[in-house]
């Protein structure tokens, strides 16, 4: 176990999807072999094409799929970052993170950029020059880790360098050397 991180051995991976108004969905992933993911080893995404509607209370079922996807090859995880919450309540209401911790069986953070109404437990968390908390929760470990993990992610900003990776590389269109 890395003395580092209440984690397993493996890779630190930060993800994110999107959902181009044409359908489907991409999903990118960057890989380091760090916390603070200092140095990106990897990046990819994947684009799927049958996705599920949004449900209320159900957007992991959105989400999971292409979260399988990006992350199928990429070898043994030892933590799991994502854009939004891993619980979504103090008596622990799973969110699209602990749906993740039980599929990729590792610890998951959960970073949201806006406040969710009943997720009172989340922690603020305030980078770079920023006034606006990020919101952060966690699974597989305790939440005050996964704060001070956030806060000491590569990046100036506000969102951590790996969170702001992932989200463009969703976002941007498939070229010829993207997966």
């Amino acid at each position: 176990m890395r003395a580092d991180l209440a984690s397993g051995p493996g890779l630190y991976v930060a993800a994110d999807v999107h959902y181009p108004r044409s359908g489907g969905a991409r999903a990118a992933a960057v890989v380091a072999a760090d916390a603070r993911f200092s140095r990106v080893l990897a990046a990819r995404t994947v684009a799927v094409s049958g996705v599920l509607p949004y449900q209320p209370g159900e957007f992991y079922l959105r989400e999971l799929p292409p979260l399988r996807a990006v992350l199928a090859d990429i070898g043994e995880l030892g933590l799991l970052v994502i854009d939004g919450y891993a619980d979504l309540d103090p008596g622990g209401r799973a969110g699209l993170g602990a749906h993740a911790h039980a599929e990729f069986r590792v610890p998951v953070i959960g970073v949201a950029k806006t406040a969710f109404r009943t997720a009172t437990h989340a922690v603020p968390v305030r980078r770079g020059a920023s006034t606006r908390p990020l919101y952060v929760t966690a699974i597989g470990m305790p939440r005050d880790r996964a704060a001070e993990l956030v806060r000491q992610m590569a990046g100036s900003y506000r969102i951590p360098d790996a969170l702001r990776h992932a989200d463009i590389l969703a976002r941007a269109r498939p070229g010829p050397d993207r997966k």
